[in-house]
């Protein structure tokens, strides 16, 4: 993605969280990238590709700072509490800081999700390397480390959407943590 790309899907971040997808067209994206609208549409043909190129850039800037943060990080606990902030602590902070939450996850569409779902595969993939070296005690607790991956990147992805505030997401979140190191130790 290039610098413009970049700016552009800032923008249209900027504005789907203050007006929500489905009240901002492309007239109000161009607007705020500071883009004349043509050339808003020569970049991306419709609402939708800015939207798909936007949650990819975000979840793409998640996932490399994730592995940022996790570099020369050896304590499973502390490593857990790096991919729960960015799989679903700061989720549920942006989301839960916009008036249109509640549309811009409604209102996803299946290229949406399914744009969403690759980038949880590459967490699916940091949380197997993070659990391979207690794969002996995990298999030792009836799991194996790819179950046990599942469980947790799930339960997370689900605790984001269910928690009623920021206290309860983090009291779901130790409890995560905890019933995965008594798997994994």
């Amino acid at each position: 993605m290039n610098e413009r790309e970049i700016a552009i899907c800032e923008a249209a971040a900027r504005m789907f969280t203050r007006y929500g997808v489905k009240r901002t067209g492309m007239n109000d994206i161009a607007l705020e990238a500071g883009v004349a609208r043509q050339t808003l549409y020569n970049i991306f043909p419709n609402k939708d590709a800015v939207l798909f190129a936007t949650i990819r850039l975000f979840m793409h800037r998640a996932l490399k700072e994730t592995e940022r943060e996790l570099e020369g990080c050896n304590d499973l606990r502390k490593q857990l509490g790096v991919v729960f902030e960015h799989v679903a602590r700061r989720p549920y902070t942006m989301l839960h800081a916009s008036p249109h939450a509640a549309e811009i996850i409604d209102g996803m569409s299946a290229e949406s999700r399914k744009v969403i779902a690759e980038c949880y595969e590459e967490y699916r993939s940091i949380i197997e390397k993070l659990l391979a070296p207690t794969k002996g005690n995990i298999r030792a607790s009836g799991m194996t480390v790819h179950q046990l991956t599942d469980a947790i990147l799930n339960f997370a992805i689900a605790a984001k959407h269910e928690a009623h505030d920021q206290a309860h997401l983090d009291e779901l979140l130790r409890s995560l943590t905890a019933m995965t190191l008594r798997c994994a130790t």
